[in-house]
């Protein structure tokens, strides 16, 4: 006899629900916010939070959304250090030139986040406070000495709050797995990073099981300091080994006072290897990382005794991110303005779609791509669901300009904003794209092409005339089941050839 479980599968319990999303305007706001609203968190890009609620089956939750704050994406120069606001994006350090100079392990990890859709969207303070040890961006910080700067109200006090804020290194942030120091009514308002000095080299290196969209099977920064010949400081911080993020005891000792010649190269990284204790995983077995780990710190130690860190560095790397068609369309850092301070499934959000005001509500509760779909004045069918995790692409939209996977963007944040779906590509809803993905035989089953055509007109937009190199960049969030990449990227360049691409 089989006997049948009263209890339900994991993916058939309903998801944590969100009963209200705050927009805050200020940090005060947000942290006001936080106060008011026990247990409240916050909402930034939501690239992991909206997939942690959507995989748990907690209480219903207050968001406090803090993407419309005035001034945090602002990436400050403060001389010997850059001050990132607490919403500044990985496409923003991607895109930032300064950075790119600077500190460039920062750069080059951001570079290797998710997907040009997911770094539109993620946040650099995000990732610091999931705090996964396979998340890229933290040994990149971790390396070049970074602060984590957290904002409080006090408590307690005579008439307004002052905003209280602490600074702690990166390296000492994390007190566990995914658990940090952060408590809970403190925000990431800030990451001051240390530039490189004339005699230091940085450098961050990945291993992945694919080239775009891949968590990392190892991760690692490193900044040598050498003078005269000889390495005077050395660090290098290992993701994806630990429960954490870890800097290595091991790599100064072996580096300093030495030479960066090849026999000094291979006993630092048998030695760093030799002193991890990774675990196995569906990624890959312990034994596989500890390989890894010796063969790719040789690889990138190397290249720093070369002087050759920034080579790898791809020409104009695409941001999918232009200019809002509309002349009125609000900027994405002063968006938030609009009629709802306070939006829960019973408010109504008005999105300007297509150049079409729409209106709906069920905005707390759902995702952009479901509220396209089910919930909007405007229907926009030609937005699909194909993973509802952002790993495929298929419900790329643009939202003020900047293409965003619409499946792991809440439906609040998009009020007041622009969005452009596979509906309005173009003039008249008609796109050269469209035309040469029909020439190019670009089109097989079809469920992929909306997601690959807002990708595409939005790289080519951006880029009139994009490499190989470009394209493929420019269209790595968006994954193909029927194999078809050729044709795609051929239509591409066919509509590019064309002049006529906005």
């Amino acid at each position: 006899m089989v006997t049948v479980s009263g209890e339900l599968h994991e993916v058939q319990r309903a998801s944590t629900p969100i009963e209200r999303v705050v927009r805050a305007r200020t940090w005060r706001d947000a942290l006001e916010a936080l106060g008011s609203f026990p247990g409240a968190r916050p909402l930034a890009g939501g690239t992991d939070l909206l997939l942690d609620l959507a995989r748990s089956h907690e209480d219903p939750v207050t968001l406090v959304d803090l993407s419309a704050i005035d001034g945090g994406d602002a990436i400050v120069d403060e001389g010997t250090s850059f001050l990132l606001g607490g919403r500044v994006t990985h496409n923003q350090v991607v895109g930032d030139p300064r950075l790119r100079d600077h500190c460039l392990p920062l750069a080059q990890a951001c570079l290797e986040i998710g997907s040009p859709q997911l770094r539109n969207r993620a946040t650099v303070a995000g990732n610091l406070a999931t705090a996964s040890p396979a998340n890229d961006s933290i040994s990149a910080l971790m390396a070049l000495g970074a602060t984590v700067v957290l904002s409080r109200l006090a408590q307690d006090p005579v008439g307004e709050p002052p905003i209280i804020t602490r600074e702690v290194e990166v390296a000492r942030f994390f007190t566990g797995f995914r658990s940090t120091v952060c408590g809970p009514d403190e925000l990431i308002t800030g990451i001051r990073v240390p530039k490189l000095t004339a005699d230091q080299q940085g450098l961050w290196v990945k291993v992945g099981l694919r080239r775009a969209q891949a968590i990392s099977v190892v991760h690692a920064a490193m900044v040598v300091e050498v003078r005269d010949g000889r390495v005077i400081d050395a660090r290098l911080a290992l993701g994806s080994v630990a429960p954490t993020v870890i800097m290595s005891h091991v790599f100064p000792a072996a580096l300093l006072d030495r030479r960066l010649d090849e026999a000094t190269i291979a006993a630092a990284a048998r030695s760093v290897a030799a002193s991890i204790t990774p675990i196995d995983d569906v990624r890959a077995t312990a034994e596989y990382r500890t390989a890894v780990t010796e063969a790719v710190l040789a690889r990138a130690l190397r290249t720093v005794a070369a002087g050759q860190a920034a080579q790898a560095w791809p020409t104009d790397p695409p941001l999918l991110r232009v200019r809002p068609r509309s002349e009125s369309a609000p900027a994405a850092a002063t968006r938030g303005t609009g009629r709802t301070e306070i939006v829960t499934d019973e408010s109504e959000i008005s999105v300007r779609i297509n150049g079409e005001t729409a209106e709906g509500a069920a905005a707390a509760s759902t995702t952009l791509l479901d509220w396209l779909r089910d919930h909007s004045s405007i229907a926009c069918l030609g937005v699909k669901e194909g993973c509802a995790e952002g790993e495929c692409g298929a419900c790329t939209v643009q939202i003020d300009g900047a293409a965003a996977m619409a499946c792991l963007v809440n439906a609040a944040q998009a009020d007041g904003a622009e969005v452009i779906t596979v509906e309005g590509l173009g003039v008249g809803g008609r796109h050269p794209l469209q035309e040469t993905f029909v020439d190019e035989f670009a089109v097989q089953c079809g469920f992929c092409i909306p997601g690959f055509l807002v990708a595409g007109a939005t790289l080519l937009d951006e880029c009139p005339a994009p490499s190989d190199e470009q394209i493929e960049m420019g269209l790595a969030g968006n994954l193909c089941r029927c194999t078809g990449y050729y044709p795609i990227s051929a239509a591409v360049r066919a509509a590019a050839a064309t002049g006529e691409t906005r």
